[in-house]
């Protein structure tokens, strides 16, 4: 990643033609840098919201299509390997057709769990607009909450980095907990 003084400097300097490819990659960190220059009136707040909500949904295509259509180029072994059996991705298309909308929603807003769930609602085969929509709809609170951030105490980017990355950290340990006891419990329940 590239360093956030280097970043933000870069961002003030060529404005948002530059923001919209970085907040792909970077979201929150980058959507938090632009709103503060846009309170230093560098850019319009608004166009900031627009560009990362529209970078935040775009990223997120980019991993549903990594696992629609990527999965099969895979070799055979390794979807053993990543315990991709035929079994198991029935099971997933099956839970994202009944509870996709709630998994993108906790993927979405935990941050952490984001990655994994995208991919796997196009492993899944989600329905493309269900997913399309749903993403738009829960980008843009989480961006513009990140917008405010940035707006309000931006200055701090440093620090607020800092807090992502800790905050990133704790709920993926929580969710590993928290699906390990429920593994657990289930393992029992059926034995």
């Amino acid at each position: 990643m590239i360093g956030l003084e280097t970043l933000t400097a870069l961002m003030a300097k060529n404005g948002l033609i530059v923001v919209a490819p970085i907040a792909v990659l970077e979201g929150p960190i980058v959507t938090v840098i632009a709103a503060w220059l846009a309170s230093q009136n560098m850019f319009n707040v608004w166009a900031v919201a627009v560009v990362v909500i529209l970078a935040d949904v775009v990223g997120d295509l980019g991993l549903y299509a990594l696992g629609r259509w990527g999965l099969h180029r895979l070799p055979s072994r390794w979807r053993t390997k990543l315990g991709l059996s035929r079994a198991r991705l029935l099971r997933n298309g099956k839970h994202f057709r009944d509870k996709g909308v709630r998994t993108l929603l906790f993927g979405k807003w935990t941050h952490s769990a984001g990655a994994p769930v995208l991919v796997a609602a196009g492993v899944a085969k989600m329905n493309f607009m269900v997913f399309a929509l749903t993403n738009l709809i829960a980008s843009i609170p989480k961006s513009l909450l990140f917008v405010w951030l940035g707006y309000e105490l931006g200055s701090y980017y440093g620090r607020i980095d800092g807090w992502l990355s800790r905050a990133s950290l704790i709920l993926l340990v929580l969710i590993v907990i928290g699906g390990a006891i429920w593994y657990y419990r289930r393992k029992r329940r059926h034995a």
